[in-house]
């Protein structure tokens, strides 16, 4: 079996994503970048609690299986084609999580209730609706995706990339719980929402939060190394089990 570990991360990150209560069963997906032109992905239609290293599917940049018995995620497209036009993303971590797809499904953007969407970016834009596994999703991901770390899919889900995959799920959770946060918010009156100056502030201390080993600036020096067997790997050959850190100084 070829490029283990990076596959051995990625079913380690389908695993978190459920656990950590982002995706139900079969739904969502996650890849990560193995090299410049090679990509681990899960397989379509199989439950992420229980998926071995095996079962995940290795993909060229024309989305042809060069390694794997399962058939690859229907949205090949969507991955493909945001590592196509974002080579700073080593990572997508695709979710169905309930608050996020709730404001999906009104199409609006999740807004800066909390600073935690720091990791995500000043807000997170809501990419126009088309069917999913299309070209057309694709496209339009890519289009919102622009140049920050998540974006809703109208009445879809949520796209969260990283430098590596244990900052595209830090991505993925913290949009969770923002917008977990602005939802009840919104219930109680009108929340109180956090600048972009703010918002870029709290950004660049996220660069240097937690242990030199564990902060974002690391993660993203891991993701970014052209010697390692993935540009999606953590470095350290393992997926964390902790949630999003929260920062709070």
């Amino acid at each position: 079996m070829i490029h283990e570990q990076v596959r051995r991360e990625v079913a380690e990150a389908a695993r978190q994503m459920v656990l950590r209560g982002l995706a139900h069963g079969t739904s969502g997906n996650v890849s990560a970048r193995i090299g410049r032109d090679f990509f681990a992905v899960t397989p379509t239609g199989t439950d992420h609690a229980s998926l071995a290293v095996a079962d995940i599917v290795v993909l060229d940049a024309a989305g042809r299986i060069v390694d794997g018995r399962l058939a690859p995620t229907s949205e090949v497209p969507m991955h493909l084609g945001v590592y196509a036009a974002r080579p700073d993303v080593g990572a997508i971590v695709h979710t169905h999580s309930d608050y996020a797809t709730t404001f999906s499904i009104l199409r609006e953007p999740i807004r800066a209730a909390h600073y935690l969407l720091a990791f995500a970016g000043p807000s997170v834009p809501c990419a126009e609706y088309a069917t999913y596994g299309t070209p057309r999703l694709a496209a339009n991901a890519v289009a919102a995706l622009a140049g920050s770390r998540a974006t809703l899919l109208a009445n879809h889900g949520v796209l969260a990339v990283g430098p590596d995959l244990r900052m595209a799920l830090t991505v993925a959770e913290s949009v969770e719980v923002v917008a977990g946060l602005y939802y009840r918010a919104r219930l109680l009156g009108v929340p109180h929402i956090l600048d972009d100056a703010e918002m870029a502030r709290v950004a660049e201390l996220f660069r240097t939060y937690g242990q030199p080993a564990e902060g974002v600036e690391a993660a993203e020096g891991a993701g970014a190394s052209e010697g390692a067997e993935g540009a999606g790997a953590s470095g350290d050959g393992r997926v964390p089990e902790s949630g999003a850190p929260v920062p709070d100084p």
